[in-house]
């Protein structure tokens, strides 16, 4: 479902496609700060093959920012509240820039207590998660977060959507290996996912959805049009998903999924929510053991038949965009300079 359009594909530079981005975004409200982390984060999912969360999420951003719902102007506000925890008030602008000005505190305080939290709230997510973790793997740490979006998922055994897609990211080093990176949903499929199946006329697997009367369907736009996703394993990634809501609104100070109501604001898009990340320093207890011992896990799980391990698609496609350039369609290409203006 991550693949791009049948349009032509081109390769565009990865710094190219960046400042196009950051332009847009410079161009529809953003300041020069905002823009760059978002246009790094957005050409990054494009880059790895994460389409369902690139250059695909622009109109998206663009509409929500020109509706006013979310500030692109906004100055996180950062506090140190305790020895392992860090909170961030992110002003109604996006989670990303708040994520970032927090960074080298949170960074430090794992590095000094050995496991560190930081909270935001009041915040807009809008992205792939595993760009927010991935780097602190790069670093040798251990990352988990979870961020909690707008309804749309039917708890298990319930009649309504209640939840968001509510999504966990966990990003742990690994010796002499890419870090080990995964990125999930706890619905049944990402919601952007629907969205592309449905602008491709494709049916969707059975069990991802409901349709306006609770029916199962495999219709992206009975799903998307009154319709709600289904959570992934049904009882246990309900859990999950529940668990989500805890953790990235009850805990942060945020939204739970169905706490705000963006009707005034006819384009929004971008889920008015909170995230939670946690960041653990494992030289504490293992020194530089912990990633080697990830590598034999590694190991062990290819020896059994594994041929792919987590993220590791986007690596390769990474390695291939690095040197070919960034894949887009020339139909994406062409409606990124409209948005330019």
């Amino acid at each position: 479902m991550s693949a791009p359009s049948t349009s032509t594909v081109v390769r565009v530079p990865f710094t190219e496609l960046q400042g196009l981005l950051q332009a847009i975004f410079q161009r529809h409200g953003c300041s020069e700060r905002v823009a760059r982390v978002l246009a790094y984060n957005c050409a990054s999912a494009q880059r790895d093959g994460a389409h369902s969360h690139g250059v695909f999420r622009m109109p998206g951003y663009v509409s929500t920012l020109n509706s006013g719902w979310v500030d692109g102007q906004a100055t996180p506000k950062v506090n140190d509240v305790a020895a392992g925890y860090v909170t961030v008030d992110a002003a109604g602008g996006f989670a990303q820039p708040a994520l970032a000005v927090a960074r080298e505190l949170l960074v430090a305080k794992a590095r000094n207590a050995g496991i560190a939290v930081l909270a935001i709230h009041n915040s807009h997510h809008f992205a792939a998660l595993w760009p927010d973790v991935e780097p602190f793997a790069e670093e040798g740490l251990v990352a988990l977060s979870v961020v909690n979006s707008m309804t749309c998922v039917v708890p298990h055994g319930a009649r309504k959507p209640l939840f968001g897609t509510n999504p966990i990211a966990f990003a742990a080093p690994c010796a002499e290996h890419d870090p080990i990176v995964f990125d999930m949903a706890t619905s049944a499929m990402a919601h952007g996912d629907v969205q592309i199946a449905a602008r491709a006329g494709q049916q969707l697997p059975e069990g991802m959805g409901v349709d306006a009367n609770g029916e199962l369907t495999t219709d992206p736009l009975a799903i998307l049009e009154g319709g709600a996703l289904l959570p992934f394993g049904g009882h246990k990634g309900s859990a999950l998903s529940m668990m989500v809501e805890l953790l990235a609104a009850a805990l942060t100070g945020g939204h739970f999924s169905w706490e705000f109501d963006w009707s005034g604001h006819p384009g929004a898009k971008t889920p008015w929510t909170g995230q939670l990340i946690i960041v653990i320093d494992p030289h504490k207890a293992e020194g530089e053991r912990f990633a080697q011992r990830s590598r034999e896990l590694v190991e062990q799980m290819q020896a059994v038949g594994l041929t792919r391990m987590p993220g590791e698609r986007r690596y390769r496609e990474r390695e291939v965009a690095e040197e070919e350039g960034v894949a887009v369609t020339e139909q994406e290409l062409q409606g990124l300079k409209e948005l330019l203006g």
